[in-house]
């Protein structure tokens, strides 16, 4: 692992002096930044940084020189929120809502989520591993350096812990930073809809604690919306899962009021995702409280939904992160530079509040921000080097074209 110096950089984005963990309301239209700059990588973290004509009088300088004229170079993206570790693609249901059918009436009779779990108990661990391996490679190809991969297609207890294997490889080979999310609490089979307790027992009673045994989970999660799984249920699960040690990141208000975003911040969760149904009672629960309010713009796209109201949550004072929710039926996509432009176009964010909350905040929706999600000493060198672009506004602007032209993770071209 070589030192690299990356020079004459138009402009060096997201610096931090002062260790933050997360940023919010007004100051996600922060973004401090170096013009005319360098950037030190050694031994796979950020060692050093400045301006141009403060280079000369350094020591030690590496001879492997990247030259970024005319490019801007920032912090790689955090996904915070994917299921990529899936069967197969579910384009046939997508003509469904073509058609007029709903996600709900979708999963009401044995589509959506439980298609993917019939095609996940048939589907082999190295099948499932060289599947994610190629959408991880995909999605690095568009920025991203580090992200959280959820189970949930299992829906039995040996088809749950086939998807967090297989995550573990994908931990064990990948160059990205990877978290694993146990969500046995997806959806509920239809052998148990007439008494959906019966599933949570299950979950609590022996997918938990296999999981726990195993190692297998950073955090664990819980749809709680409606038509899946109940305030009380989520509170049952998470009780037990706090007995593990697993953290919260809760799916939430995606469908209707649930409770989801509350019960969240009863049992601190680290994030409550979707939150397209969000109102007064929604926000106040969420200020303070440290829990990071996640959108996922690609779901509510591909499912034509309400928004969730990420100007409100922000002139409120909280912090918003965004992240893809790739997977097969509601967000088939990882492109986190399409979120972000929908975190402008849709959602009506300035490309400062965006690249905070694709990099710091979701760096702490997912466990990482001590270590990723800004430039500053001692933090991996996981950045990217934009192709020749005029701004940085140019980032959310043009939505259809690759700026990323190199990708270093761990301080290695990838």
């Amino acid at each position: 692992m070589s030192d690299k110096l990356i020079v004459n950089i138009k402009e060096l984005l997201h610096i931090e002096n002062e260790s933050v963990s997360y940023v919010a309301g007004e100051r996600m239209k922060v973004m401090p930044k170096v013009e005319n700059a360098w950037l030190w990588m050694k031994e796979g973290k950020i060692y050093d940084y400045g301006t141009m004509d403060e280079l000369d009088g350094k020591d030690g300088l590496p001879e492997k020189r990247i030259n970024a004229e005319g490019k801007l170079v920032m912090p790689a993206w955090c996904d915070s929120h994917t299921h990529l570790v899936y069967p197969q693609s579910r384009e046939i249901e997508y003509i469904d809502k073509i058609k007029g059918l709903s996600y709900e009436e979708i999963a009401a009779r044995g589509g959506g989520i439980l298609n993917s779990a019939k095609k996940m108990q048939e589907a082999s661990e190295d099948k499932l591993f060289e599947d994610a391996t190629k959408r991880l490679e995909e999605i690095v190809r568009w920025g991203t350096g580090a992200v959280e991969i959820k189970s949930g297609y299992g829906l039995t207890t040996e088809s749950e812990l086939k998807m967090l294997r297989v995550i573990k490889r994908l931990k064990e080979t990948s160059p990205l930073t990877i978290k694993a999310t146990f969500l046995g609490a997806h959806s509920i089979p239809m052998e148990y809809r007439d008494d959906q307790s019966k599933y949570v027992d299950i979950v609590i009673d022996e997918m938990l604690p296999r999981v726990a045994d195993e190692g297998l989970a950073d955090f664990v999660d819980v749809f709680c919306d409606k038509g899946f799984f109940t305030v009380e249920d989520t509170d049952r699960i998470l009780e037990a899962a706090a007995k593990y040690g697993m953290r919260p990141k809760i799916h939430a208000n995606e469908l209707d009021y649930s409770g989801g975003i509350q019960v969240g911040v009863k049992h601190n969760a680290l994030s409550v995702d979707h939150l397209e149904f969000t109102g007064d009672d929604e926000i106040a629960a969420l200020k303070d409280s440290g829990t990071m309010p996640t959108i996922l713009p690609g779901a509510a796209f591909f499912l034509n939904m309400a928004l969730a109201p990420a100007r409100k949550m922000m002139e409120a004072g909280l912090p918003v992160a965004l992240a893809t929710d790739f997977n097969p039926g509601s967000s088939p996509s990882g492109n986190m530079q399409l979120i972000m432009a929908m975190g402008s176009i849709m959602y009506r964010m300035l490309p400062e509040e965006v690249i905070n909350a694709v990099t710091i905040n979701t760096a702490y929706a997912m466990g990482v921000e001590k270590e990723l999600g800004t430039i500053a000493k001692g933090k991996k060198a996981n950045v990217i080097i934009t192709k020749e672009i005029p701004s940085m506004e140019y980032m959310t602007y043009a939505y259809g074209e690759n700026k990323v032209e190199t990708v270093m993770l761990n301080g290695e071209v990838v």
